[in-house]
């Protein structure tokens, strides 16, 4: 039994061995050969005529890369743009009656978003009760999960106060901004 556990072991210990020796064996070496592009070369016979460097400290890795390709067709900028009206030109403007139908749909999109965000606010509100829900099921018995509840719904009515917020911000910047809605009642 105890010669079997030391064949074992020893086996075990050859093979990771030889895992650690078989990439130091791997590794050739690597010249530098300055240049317009630098090169890196692995034929020490080539080294020698051309003058190169041998490379000393550690492995290297060379990733070879692609040529561009030459295209007599001309390139689109590929340059990233700061923002859309920024790269625009005077003849690049959008019609006036095209602008203020964007800015009308923009609108009915926001309204619409509007009064879906406080028709949430006021159920929000209505289930919160002003901090005192009734009680559901357990919560009789458990005190703290009521207090979660509660914590959790009046979180619900601040996230929804402040979607009403935001979304009245976004009209006031809409030009014509006179119409914005009432605040919903407390």
């Amino acid at each position: 039994m105890q010669k079997s556990r030391w064949i074992g072991l020893s086996m075990t210990l050859v093979g990771a061995a030889a895992l650690f020796v078989a990439p130091a064996q791997a590794q050739e070496r690597v010249y530098r050969c300055e240049g317009k592009p630098v090169e890196y070369i692995n034929n020490p016979e080539v080294a020698k005529t051309r003058g190169c460097k041998l490379m000393e400290g550690g492995n290297i890795t060379i990733v070879q890369g692609t040529a561009p390709q030459a295209s007599s067709a001309p390139r689109a900028s590929t340059a990233p743009r700061s923002t859309p009206t920024a790269s625009r030109s005077a003849n690049d403007r959008i019609d006036a009656t095209a602008q203020r139908q964007r800015d009308s749909d923009a609108r009915a999109i926001l309204e619409a978003e509007l009064r879906k965000a406080e028709e949430r606010l006021t159920l929000a509100r209505k289930e919160y009760a002003n901090g005192e829900p009734e009680k559901q099921g357990i919560e009789s018995r458990n005190y703290q999960r009521y207090l979660d509840r509660v914590a959790e719904l009046k979180a619900t009515v601040g996230r929804a106060e402040s979607d009403v917020e935001g979304i009245r911000r976004e009209l006031g910047r809409l030009p014509g901004a006179s119409s914005v809605s009432a605040p919903a009642a407390q």
